[in-house]
């Protein structure tokens, strides 16, 4: 068994338990990062917390710990302070049950150990009109969607204890409330132009599951797929 202190990276999943398959592939994503950072298991821990139901937790060879809580309703922002008190890991991760990691992201965490605040970009051509964020331009880098809590990994005594933990909870916009404190406070920040993550992966995977923006996204890029369609058929044949 791993004392607290051998225990690297704590990894943070809030959960409705509506999103098994796509939770399962979040999780799995760990294990192959752990295996390409070449740590052993007892070094990442991942904690679970379902809202308000009693779910099954996913399969995996790492040591993981699920919790019924009582219901959040509240995109996950109480349960990620609850799961922060807890977590035993020197560094923190933020992964949803529909995100995943990429192979290279603990791999790249490990170069950067020292630092309190990494951060990496993720793909989210899944979800947005921009292939990945943070965007790396002339701009504020941590502004309201320009980043997101996959992108980070960060030392757990800047968020425990220095910050508060998880705060603004029943606010939308807590993500980006947070991640400003963090930012502000971190004593030492990395910017990788590194991809440590996937947004969205598992949107799919579920299908009675997909959040409101996923549905609105999908019935988007279908109407415009329907019009292209519908523009080849009218255009006129060319002559040669």
């Amino acid at each position: 068994m791993a004392m607290d202190g051998d225990i690297l990276f704590t990894i943070i999943t809030p959960s409705t338990g509506k999103r098994p398959r796509a939770l399962q592939k979040a999780v799995q994503s760990v294990e192959t990062a752990v295996r390409h950072a070449a740590l052993s298991p007892e070094q990442v821990e991942v904690l679970i917390g379902f809202d308000g139901v009693k779910a099954q937790p996913p399969e995996t060879s790492l040591p993981l710990r699920s919790i019924n809580f009582p219901p959040d309703n509240d995109w996950g922002n109480g349960i990620r302070n609850l799961l922060i008190r807890i977590a035993r890991g020197r560094k923190l991760i933020f992964l949803d049950d529909d995100n995943i990691l990429k192979p290279n992201a603990l791999r790249l965490y490990l170069k950067h150990f020292d630092a309190e605040m990494v951060i990496g970009r993720i793909d989210t051509q899944l979800a947005f009109d921009k292939p990945y964020i943070p965007e790396l331009d002339d701009g504020s880098l941590v502004r309201q969607c320009n980043i997101d809590p996959l992108c980070l990994c960060l030392s757990r005594e800047l968020v425990a204890d220095r910050c508060g933990g998880w705060k603004y909870q029943g606010k939308y916009e807590a993500d980006f409330l947070n991640i400003l404190d963090w930012h502000r406070r971190a004593k030492s920040v990395v910017v990788m132009d590194d991809v440590v993550g996937v947004y969205d992966f598992g949107r799919s995977l579920d299908r009675s599951a997909l959040s409101r923006r996923q549905m609105n996204m999908l019935d988007r890029l279908s109407a415009e797929r329907g019009a292209s369609r519908s523009a080849a058929a009218v255009r006129p044949a060319m002559n040669f």
